[in-house]
């Protein structure tokens, strides 16, 4: 597949959904000065082309009574058992993010959870899974930056 170049145009509509995924064409086409039909079929050829995935929904976990957050190192037996696993990981929909290291963990995991106790039931149910041979957990006093829009920007800004 041939490299996709965005230009100018193709910048400004990204910026634009970075900062409000929701924000109707049509407003992306009055603040361009071009018609709704030109930015969504831009959006169509990044959408074909891999750039734009898809869009997220941001939600206030703490107002859902999911505030607590803990980080979770996991060791294996073998390397080998990753694949199971992330397998049974991606069963327990309080584990939010799961990624294979290098270092000391093999696996480290985000979890989101209502309390302590909710948050002990989780890692117990990742200590169960057969493979793993211990976990190593921290606490989240504070989520003080989750902003990946700051880092979106700066990407299309050096393309």
């Amino acid at each position: 597949m041939a490299k996709f170049r965005l230009d100018a145009t193709d910048h400004q509509i990204l910026n634009m959904l970075i900062d409000n995924t929701r924000t109707p064409f049509t407003d992306i086409a009055k603040k361009l000065n071009i018609s709704a039909g030109t930015v969504h079929v831009r959006v169509k050829k990044m959408e074909e082309a891999g750039i734009i995935l898809g869009s997220s929904l941001t939600l206030n976990y703490e107002k859902l009574g999911y505030a607590f957050i803990a980080y979770v190192g996991i060791f294996l037996q073998n390397t080998s058992q990753t694949k199971f696993v992330l397998e049974r990981i991606n069963e327990i929909p309080f584990v939010t993010v799961a990624h294979v290291t290098t270092g000391k963990f093999n696996v480290f995991c985000k979890i989101r959870a209502r309390d302590t106790q909710h948050a002990k039931e989780i890692i117990f149910k990742l200590d169960d899974i057969e493979g793993v041979y211990r976990t190593e957990t921290m606490i989240s006093l504070e989520e003080s930056i989750n902003d990946k829009k700051r880092l979106m920007h700066s990407i299309f800004e050096n393309l």
